[in-house]
């Protein structure tokens, strides 16, 4: 095994990745790196072999890690990745930092980030899909992201070096985000407070959140989440197609689309990595033959499958 470079934080060999992600399910990574600070990071990359790929992962609130693993070194930002800092209406976060504190954080000093209430996962995560819901997107208050490069080089880029679109960005190649800045209007404190429970009330009579799931599982044909408003329609909704395809509630394996909201994908009991991916592929092709649209995976699909069983 090619040597590594030293660090001061921890890097894993063969470390599973189930317990890290939200449905529980992965192979191992070759390397698991969580670095003890930026300069920890920017020069295990810098000595790292170019050719030896790197995958970011935040908290795994959006993501199938394939049970096979993954041949690369993992990268994970932990404590000194996960500070706030606001600042009038900016708002800086680190990407380990949660959505849900960020935004109860900015509520806290009056100012309005209050759809990452409910966004799952981190704010690396967040910017990456460029995340949202209830009609506001991170597009629409990021106003800069600092990263590491593939070769160690701190950068910052603007949203529009993002092409930030509905639920993806074009992040450069091996990039680690390691901090964003967001932008938020001004208002009273409690009547954040108040929508951010409106908010929570809302999602958790509507979705899963007690289940081991990865937020939503296909993108909205639509292309935008759902607003909330009265005027919302859901012709080209995930869920509404999943439905009239027949698909709430079906099963494979220990996998599960939710009765509750058939957009989302549960780990019901212990599925595998396949179960899940499989499942999806299921729905797609159902949803497809009944309607003629083809779904696009939101959830990440990273990693090998698991090895054939000789004579399997």
């Amino acid at each position: 095994m090619t040597e590594l470079p030293e660090v001061r934080g921890t890097l894993t060999p063969n470390r599973p990745l189930n317990d890290l992600t939200w449905l529980r399910v992965g192979g191992p990574a070759d390397w698991l790196f969580q670095p003890a600070d930026l300069e920890d990071l920017q020069g295990f990359l810098k000595a790292l072999p170019p050719e030896i790929p790197v995958f970011p992962m935040g908290v795994g609130s959006n993501l199938i890690v394939r049970d096979g693993g993954i041949r690369a070194v993992v990268i994970r930002l932990g404590r000194g990745f996960n500070g706030i800092e606001i600042e009038g209406r900016r708002v800086t976060a680190g990407a380990a930092a949660l959505d849900a504190h960020v935004a109860r954080k900015a509520a806290q000093a009056g100012v309005d980030l209050t759809f990452l209430r409910t966004v799952p996962g981190a704010v690396g995560g967040a910017v990456r899909m460029n995340a949202g819901c209830y009609g506001s997107y991170v597009a629409d208050h990021l106003q800069e992201v600092t990263v590491v490069l593939r070769d160690g080089t701190l950068a910052t880029l603007s949203p529009q070096d993002l092409n930030l679109q509905y639920r993806q960005s074009d992040l450069p190649e091996g990039a680690v985000i390691v901090q964003a800045t967001f932008e938020g209007s001004e208002r009273d404190p409690a009547t954040l407070e108040t929508l951010m429970e409106e908010q929570l009330a809302k999602r958790d009579a509507s979705q899963p959140t007690k289940d081991r799931t990865a937020g939503s599982t296909f993108r909205n044909p639509a292309g935008f989440s759902s607003t909330g408003k009265a005027d919302d329609t859901h012709e080209l909704k995930a869920w509404k197609l999943i439905d009239d395809a027949g698909m709430r509630g079906a099963r494979e394996g220990g996998a599960v689309m939710s009765e509750k909201h058939s957009n989302f994908l549960t780990n019901a009991e212990n599925a595998s990595a396949a179960d899940l991916e499989n499942l999806g592929e299921r729905i797609r092709k159902k949803v497809y033959e009944t309607s003629g649209v083809t779904l696009q995976w939101e959830i990440m699909r990273v990693g090998e499958p698991a090895p054939e069983k000789a004579g399997g």
